[in-house]
């Protein structure tokens, strides 16, 4: 019989893998989508007479404008600003410029001098443009993180279920309803769907001759009051799966973060066969609970 201390104490502090940190093939190709542009405006650094020499660039390569926003961190193509003389919506979709004027000239140009754009390339603050956005990207894709963290407990566990001999979409389903598992096996899920009322999705389905397994992956690094609802939630499904026939539920968890909340995983733990974490799975429990297949 397992020790919940014991199984708890081998949760990991992270699951990050080498991808996780920077998406560097993401960071080139959206520098490479600007860099014409960039290397355009590299030729206002160390200008002498740069408001004049941006106004001539902004008539002859209008285009130019379109990598100002990155150049400022920001993702949109529109930016709206300020100050004491007014406000104003900046467009840098290239379909979307107002028409060629002085005053649309002069406004960017005041965009410019007042965001310290000008400042950064007349006083060689930077050398080179194309480096300097790709910097920034960088920056701007660790923000990132949090999506990638998100799917990395999914991709683990898939990659596990792949080990195992499974099938994608022969043997094993990704991203499953229950109606879903319903039509294609005729189960009947109605215990755990409140009649037909709710629809829950499991991040897994995995089918062997004698049983289908519905299964759930997540990974929490930090507590929170969200842990304690999803160790709650889990509790009550795997006792209205437990009276289904043919019908498993599977949790794959783990992270450092249950231990704020290791009373009610410790519950969950107690009344739930199924529950796995990753030294589980690097111990082949996952090939062990498939090897009916």
């Amino acid at each position: 019989m397992r020790n919940f201390n014991a199984w708890l104490s081998g949760f990991r502090d992270s699951i990050a893998d080498y991808g996780y940190y920077i998406d560097f093939e993401k960071v080139h190709r959206n520098v490479d989508n600007i860099k014409v542009e960039l290397n355009i405006l590299n030729s206002l650094i160390g200008s002498k007479n740069i408001e004049a020499d941006f106004e001539n660039l902004m008539r002859k390569y209008p285009e130019v404008l379109k990598c100002i926003p990155l150049l400022l961190a920001v993702r949109a193509n529109e930016i709206y600003c300020q100050d004491e003389n007014g406000g104003h919506l900046f467009q840098f979709d290239f379909g979307k410029y107002p028409p060629n004027s002085h005053a649309h000239y002069e406004r960017y140009k005041y965009f410019m001098r007042e965001t310290g754009l000008f400042d950064l390339l007349e006083n060689h603050i930077v050398n080179n443009l194309v480096d300097y956005a790709t910097g920034v990207e960088t920056g701007l894709d660790s923000n990132g993180r949090k999506n990638r963290g998100g799917h990395l407990m999914e991709n683990l566990v898939e990659s596990f279920i792949q080990k195992a001999g499974f099938v994608k979409d022969e043997s094993y389903f990704k991203e499953m309803y229950i109606h879903q598992i319903t039509d294609k096996w005729g189960v009947d899920l109605s215990g755990i769907s409140n009649q037909g009322k709710t629809e829950k999705r499991f991040d897994f389905v995995v089918k062997t001759p004698n049983m289908i397994y519905g299964i759930e992956t997540n990974f929490y690094g930090s507590g929170g009051s969200k842990l304690n609802e999803t160790a709650r939630s889990y509790k009550t499904l795997a006792l209205e799966t437990d009276t289904i026939d043919g019908f498993t539920f599977v949790w794959f968890t783990d992270g450092k973060g249950w231990t704020s909340a290791r009373h009610n995983l410790g519950e969950t733990f107690d009344v739930m066969e199924h529950i796995y974490s990753i030294a589980d799975l690097e111990s082949k429990t996952i090939n062990e609970l498939f090897e009916e297949k």
